[in-house]
């Protein structure tokens, strides 16, 4: 009975200590992404430091839930204030960066710069469709 009982011990450890390779393998999350959303707060430390780094359980569920709501479209910095429950208090003010597009010399664009890389791809594709509209319309007389 005492060697079962070491046995489910010993095979516990081994699947909540996983090494970055394991994690990343078990996350389909590139290693290199792992590193960074650690940098950012967004996933906490390795359980154990240094070369023989150790992850766990927490860092499985947390980059699961890091992927489901990027595929929702949200951005780190929304992902970020999810994670950690930090609201925006009332009568805060928030510096927001905006990228701005010149479509035509009456047409500007506006776009959050903090969008995801995916939703920008897609905004600047339509940005283009519109820009050849607005040029055709132009050298068109405006018909």
């Amino acid at each position: 009975m005492l060697y079962y009982f070491v046995m489910t011990t010993s095979r516990e450890n081994k699947l909540s200590e996983l090494t970055l390779a394991e994690l990343a393998e078990k996350t389909g999350c590139p290693q290199r992404t792992i590193r960074f959303y650690i940098a950012r707060g967004l996933l906490p430390p390795p359980n154990k430091a240094g070369r023989g780094a150790s992850y766990g359980e927490e860092h499985l569920r947390r980059i699961m839930e890091i992927r489901q709501l990027q595929a929702k479209g949200l951005t780190l910095a929304e992902i970020s204030r999810k994670l950690t429950g930090e609201t925006q208090a009332k009568g805060t003010v928030v510096p927001t960066m905006w990228w701005l597009y010149q479509l035509a010399p009456d047409v500007i664009v506006q776009v959050r710069s903090d969008a995801s890389p995916w939703r920008l791809r897609k905004i600047q594709r339509a940005l283009n469709e519109l820009m050849a509209t607005l040029s055709e319309t132009i050298t068109d007389g405006g018909n």
